[in-house]
């Protein structure tokens, strides 16, 4: 499985990406800078966390124009697969390669927090190691993470059954105290219609490996992997 990781000045998750997909997996790893515009050997796509071009004018707004990104949407539209983490759930969602937007938490906060999620389906390339309805344990670190869409699109994403992952107490309710953002439908992750691409706010990559606390976010790389093999 060929792995990209891309960087943009300011990003500051890829190496973290990188340590799992190179290190723990052993899978060929390559760190694309934003302004690289051929992706095509690549078999996954990783759009990192971070603050791509310092996020000073909007989370994602300036990084969905460079380069790397729109051969990215080149790749995704091809049906490869991309994986947008935090930061890289907000450029997904500029460019509009997922629905919605990550706006302001709830609180006005910023949230740095291990929290409990729900895997809504396993039958995606992204899942496939999870059970659905299983309750896992991820960081999250973020300013603007809360899911916001209009109605119509909510009930699109529900219809569709896009949404992967669900913020929910630790015995997998879907309570408002636990909604640490406040996201619309309790929406931590979700896919596009097709299933190629996924966007998420928590950091599986933080959670790949039991010297940091945890691997529930192992699964999902492991996940892909299967996915490749079986293609």
């Amino acid at each position: 499985m060929n792995v990209g990781i891309i960087v943009f000045p300011g990003s500051n998750c890829d190496r973290d990406v990188a340590y799992v997909t190179r290190d723990i997996l052993q899978q060929p790893t390559r760190m694309v800078w934003h302004q690289e515009d051929d992706l095509s050997e690549l078999d996954l796509i990783v759009v990192p966390g971070g603050f791509s071009y310092g996020d000073y004018l909007r989370c994602g707004a300036i990084a969905r124009f460079s380069a790397a990104m729109q051969a990215t949407a080149l790749r995704a539209q091809q049906g490869k697969l991309v994986l947008g983490i935090c930061n890289g759930f907000q450029i997904l969602t500029e460019m509009g390669l997922l629905p919605g937007a990550l706006v302001r938490n709830r609180d006005l906060h910023f949230i740095c927090d291990r929290i409990p999620l729900t895997v809504e389906r396993s039958d995606l390339p992204w899942t496939r190691q999870y059970r659905a309805g299983q309750v896992i344990t991820l960081p999250i670190a973020h300013g603007e993470g809360c899911y916001y869409a209009d109605e119509a699109t909510l009930a699109q994403l529900e219809a569709n059954r896009q949404v992967m992952f669900r913020y929910c107490s630790p015995s997998g309710d879907h309570t408002e105290a636990s909604n640490p953002n406040g996201s619309l439908h309790h929406i931590a992750g979700l896919c596009n219609r097709q299933g190629n691409v996924l966007g998420l706010m928590p950091h599986p990559e933080r959670a790949a490996d039991a010297l940091l606390g945890g691997t529930d976010g192992l699964a999902l790389f492991q996940s892909v992997m299967q996915a490749m093999v079986l293609a």
